[in-house]
């Protein structure tokens, strides 16, 4: 395609004897020899979105849960609380994305992770506040819409759903050239969830020093610290292709473990009222999250012997030289979500946990301020 070039229009010399032709004519006569535009040849592919749509509707329908009323396709999603019985619940919002770990994505190929992560993050946060995870919504933005990355993405996201108890209700996908880098995009989720009002947590008024602080295990760094991460494997010279001195797979593959989600071990413990408080670990690690629940005068006092965190964590530290205290206010070491628990509901609370899946261990208590 030849660039369209502009200049100023002219009235010609006219021979004696020869009508001017008008210069609107003129304009449209020269329009008419242009390449014709189009959205696909400014780099968006309408009919490229609309087969992703028709490739992702199934994954979307296979996350309904009651509630949603509609499909994909309208301009908003509608969720029915009145039909699942809720009471007075109080709607709880969460935000969040995959951070640099989609860098790692992007280096070795492998998109059909991220996407749970994108669910974890949003989904563990409204957790933290007592609320059950009803329904999802993803944004997708990329320059040029190829090699199936998107649904790859998609499939992921669709997967975190099922795993949170969350429908997949809608979403955007944005396809904008010049943006991003080919084979580069960005992800952005939003979760909605509900709460009974009296069911909210942190119970502030109702904790005190002596209160047990319970955690259960996270797959490995989950969404946080990758941008260090990085940066340790660039010193290291490893590729990402390469094996994993800390796990038998390739050291992308180990890197791109998805964040857990914690519906299944949370959601019973909420609704029985066995826990007082919750800290989703994400940036910031025990160091920051953990006081996020707490009322002004108590602090957690967290006993860092209490358990082995995973060889990764070792790996990242003697290859970075990281110091110890860096190490737990970037990473979750291992612990992705802490319970605050009164000390007459820990052996009830560590027995449900147990009965989930879960390895539980008490990793430190409250304190006062």
């Amino acid at each position: 395609m030849h660039p369209i070039k502009t200049s100023a229009v002219r009235e010609p010399r006219m021979a004696a004897g020869h009508k001017p032709v008008h210069m609107l004519t003129r304009l449209a006569m020269s329009i008419e020899t242009r390449d014709s535009l189009s959205y696909r040849a400014a780099g968006v592919d309408i009919e490229a979105g609309e087969r992703l749509v028709e490739a992702i509707s199934p994954l979307a329908k296979a996350t309904m849960r009651k509630g949603v009323m509609g499909g994909l396709g309208g301009f908003g999603a509608l969720f029915d609380l009145k039909s699942e019985g809720w009471k007075d619940p109080v709607l709880v919002s969460g935000t969040d994305g995959v951070g640099t770990k989609l860098m790692v994505a992007f280096e070795t190929g492998i998109h059909n992770t991220v996407g749970v992560d994108l669910v974890a993050m949003c989904a563990n946060d409204v957790l933290a506040q007592g609320a059950e995870p009803l329904f999802f919504l993803d944004y997708f933005a990329t320059g040029k819409l190829e090699g199936g990355i998107a649904e790859a993405v998609i499939t992921g996201i669709a997967e975190g759903c099922k795993q949170a108890g969350c429908a997949l209700v809608g979403g955007e996908t944005a396809e904008m050239p010049g943006m991003y880098p080919p084979g580069h995009y960005d992800l952005a989720g939003f979760v909605v969830g509900a709460v009974e009002r009296e069911a909210i947590l942190p119970v502030m008024d109702q904790m005190q020093a002596g209160d047990v602080l319970i955690g259960i295990a996270s797959s490995g760094p989950h969404s946080n610290g990758y941008s260090l991460i990085r940066k340790v494997v660039e010193r290291t010279g490893l590729s990402y292709d390469d094996p994993a001195p800390f796990a038998n797979t390739a050291l992308g593959e180990a890197l791109l473990i998805p964040t857990r989600l914690y519906s299944d071990a949370a959601l019973p413990l909420i609704r029985a009222r066995d826990v007082k408080g919750l800290a989703h670990i994400t940036g910031g690690g025990l160091t920051e999250n953990t006081p996020r629940m707490c009322p002004d005068h108590l602090s957690p006092r967290i006993d860092r012997t209490a358990w082995a965190p995973p060889a990764i964590f070792d790996w990242l530290q003697s290859e970075g030289n990281i110091a110890e205290d860096e190490m737990h206010r970037t990473f979750n070491m291992g612990i992705g979500l802490v319970f605050a628990v009164a000390p007459e509901q820990v052996e009830s609370v560590l027995t449900q946990l147990r009965a989930s899946g879960e390895i539980p261990v008490i990793i430190g208590d409250l304190t006062s301020a």
